[in-house]
């Protein structure tokens, strides 16, 4: 679970890599969900906050510049 603010020190580079892996990672989620192996279901939704978190800080930088 990563924060905010950890999140506006990083770079937009780091930012869009870190989205692809969350994304990656959720997909892993719900193919493990559906094939009913997925033991902690509550990750599913700090990835969703995290994709979340990850899209505010770049939507901010976008607004700003």
């Amino acid at each position: 679970m990563t924060t905010a603010s950890d999140l506006r020190g990083k770079t937009a580079e780091q930012l869009q890599e870190n989205l692809v892996a969350l994304k990656k990672e959720q997909f892993n989620l719900r193919f493990r969900k559906a094939s009913g192996q997925l033991e902690n279901t509550a990750r599913q939704n700090e990835i969703r906050k995290d994709i979340a978190r990850v899209k505010t800080v770049l939507h901010e930088r976008a607004a700003s510049a």
